[in-house]
């Protein structure tokens, strides 16, 4: 049986020196998220968010509203989709319901996402209105 986790590999930045000012603004987080499997991605795609979002898995702290930025393949499409995200909830560690603990990023709203939202959509098909759970709300 194959995984259908997506791969994740992400940049947390260089490390901050002791005794400095954390609040200047840091650079956005990149993960790059690889769905291989449509099943992975309708478990991560969140359609409730207007402009489309997508979870995903992660151990590292982050704060609402901040600035991810996601580098996404679709199953079968060989092209990276660049999306300039914000974290929009947070499932922390051993959430009830044996979540996994990551973020929800919703998309920006703009004519990008909304053509990737679509291009999604087009791919989980009529899987998107399954009842089956999902890593999402």
């Amino acid at each position: 049986m194959k995984d259908s986790t997506p791969t994740r590999a992400g940049g947390l930045g260089p490390p901050v020196a002791p005794g400095a000012n954390t609040a200047v603004a840091s650079r956005p987080s990149v993960i790059q998220l690889v769905f291989r499997e449509k099943g992975a991605l309708y478990a991560a795609y969140i359609p409730v968010f207007t402009d489309g979002g997508l979870f995903v898995p992660t151990t590292r702290d982050y704060k609402l509203g901040e600035d991810i930025y996601l580098l996404l393949s679709l199953p079968d499409d060989p092209q990276r989709f660049p999306v300039a995200g914000k974290v929009a909830w947070i499932t922390p560690p051993n959430a009830s319901g044996g979540r996994t603990q990551g973020v929800g990023v919703r998309f920006p709203n703009d004519e990008k996402s909304r053509q990737l939202k679509v291009k999604i959509e087009e791919v989980l098909g009529t899987s998107i209105s399954s009842s089956k759970p999902t890593q999402t709300l």
